[in-house]
């Protein structure tokens, strides 16, 4: 009785194995080799080619009207802008800040209306002659509006007055070329190049 048990409980486990095993086999066969197949043939990279810090539109679009050249530049958080370098842009720097070289050139421009002629460095008379010439085109015109320019930006307001009143008549056939510059001796000390400016 119990070896009939032992083969009827032994069939019946070997004709459930070879189901068991097929099943498996055939999930195997269809789960493990179509993934290697697939995959590795038609693989696409999750993330693209590395730019690096390249724009995202290097090339701008030359049929379009519009040939500027916005795409180089990089906006900021706070709204500036980056941009390149500065070629062409020369500002003489006279090592100082932009307030006070601008206070600086006022009062060499106030000095030398007031006194027709100073002795300073090359590089700051070279500086203070366009705003020179500046305030005597201003007098030329004579308007109300020019003079309180002028008022503005010299320093003593009875030399904006002589200055209106007097440059008509003494640059009137003079367009342009107010100021002469003369070289002189370095200065003692820091040798420093030095040169008189002065009215024409």
């Amino acid at each position: 009785m119990a070896s009939a048990t032992t083969t009827w409980s032994m069939s019946s486990l070997k004709s459930s194995l070879p189901s068991i095993s097929t099943s498996t086999s055939s999930v195997r066969c269809s789960f493990r080799p179509p993934i290697f197949t697939r995959v590795k043939p038609n693989c696409k990279p999750v993330f693209g080619s590395f730019l690096g810090l390249a724009p995202l539109n290097p090339i701008p679009n030359l049929t379009s009207g519009n040939n500027s050249y916005e795409h180089n530049f990089t906006i900021i958080d706070n709204g500036g802008r980056v941009s390149a370098m500065r070629h062409g842009r020369r500002v003489p720097k006279l090592n100082r800040p932009p307030d006070q070289r601008k206070a600086l050139l006022r009062g060499l421009t106030t000095q030398l209306l007031k006194h027709g002629r100073i002795k300073t460095t090359r590089a700051r008379a070279s500086a203070v002659r366009k705003y020179v010439d500046k305030m005597i085109t201003l007098a030329k015109e004579g308007s109300l509006h020019k003079r309180r320019q002028a008022l503005g930006f010299i320093y003593e307001k009875q030399i904006v007055h002589a200055l209106f009143a007097e440059v008509p008549e003494r640059y009137g056939e003079r367009n342009g070329g107010y100021t002469r510059i003369i070289r002189t001796l370095p200065r003692r000390g820091d040798n420093a190049p030095m040169a008189y400016i002065e009215l024409v």
